[in-house]
Formats: structure tokens, sequence, C-alpha cells
């Protein structure tokens, strides 16, 4: 699969692209529980897209490593389409980079291991999921549930209302 073939809200997203760039990781607290979450920009032969890193990932993704994404999950933020390794997927890093913005990648690829994926916190019920509405004001909170979903593994799930 390619980043030209993305659709939003599609589901069983398999790929490999390059890590071209990465924002700071931000913290949160939701439900009581600590995490984080950063977007980064990957890439291929074919284009470009965001993806949404969550806690752990966020610290051991960087610039230049070359990503596989298995299960992946892709959302639509504001009108760009946003990929993410949600509730059941995984990511791998198959070759690091040198952290560098300019960084070719290549010569300094190394094996590293699979980033588990995370559990989520139930999903809240929505009246329009497709609005991308959330009913918040702040721009730099996603709206898309795909992102409220994907969360640590470490905690339990239980119902929320």
């Amino acid at each position: 699969m390619t980043i030209k073939d993305l659709q939003p809200r599609q589901g069983k997203v398999e790929l490999t692209a390059e890590v071209i760039s990465k924002a700071e990781p931000r913290e949160f607290d939701k439900f009581g529980k600590k995490g984080k979450v950063c977007n980064a920009k990957i890439r291929d032969d074919t284009g470009e897209i965001t993806l949404t890193l969550w806690n752990e990932q966020a610290d051991q993704v960087n610039v230049g490593d070359i990503v596989k994404i298995g299960n992946g999950w892709v959302s639509e933020w504001q009108g760009e389409m946003q990929l993410s390794t949600g509730k059941f997927g995984n990511l791998s890093i198959v070759g690091k980079g040198t952290g560098k913005a300019d960084a070719a990648g290549a010569s300094s690829q190394a094996p590293a291991g699979n980033i588990p994926a995370k559990e989520s916190f139930p999903r809240e019920a929505k009246s329009s999921e497709s609005s991308g509405t959330s009913g918040t004001s702040g721009a730099s909170e996603p709206s898309d549930s795909s992102e409220e979903d994907s969360f640590e593994s470490s905690f339990d799930e239980e119902e929320v209302i």
C-alpha cells in the first residue's frame, strides 16, 4: 500500500515510509491518565501524510527513521488526512536515521524493535462522528475519535460516561 492510496476512515493500512519531520511531543491528561502525543510527517515515493505518534512512539521515532505501519487507521482532522496505529495497529522502526531534518537515513540504518500497540479508552458516544466537530474551541486539541481512542495499554478499559 502507498500513501497516495489512503482514504479518510480507512483501516488495515500497511505501509513503510520515511519520517521527514517531527513536532515536539506534548503531554495531556485524559480521564485522569497522562499521555504523550506528537505529529510527524512521513513520505514514500507517492506522497506525504501526517503520522500521529502516541506515548512511547513519540520518544522512539526520529527524523530519518524508516517506519513500518501495520493495521493502521486513517483519520481526517481539519481537512488533512492523518495516519495512526490506533487501538490495534503497530509501528516498527525498520531503519534508524540520524535524527536530523536533512537525514537521508540510508547510511545510518540499523534494525530496531517493534513499538507496541496501544489500548484505548472506551469510545465516547458521538452524535456525528464524521462531521469532525468536537465542541472544543482549542485548535490544538484533535477532535477525531481515532486519536482519542489511542492510548497506553497499561490502563484497564472501563465504561466512561
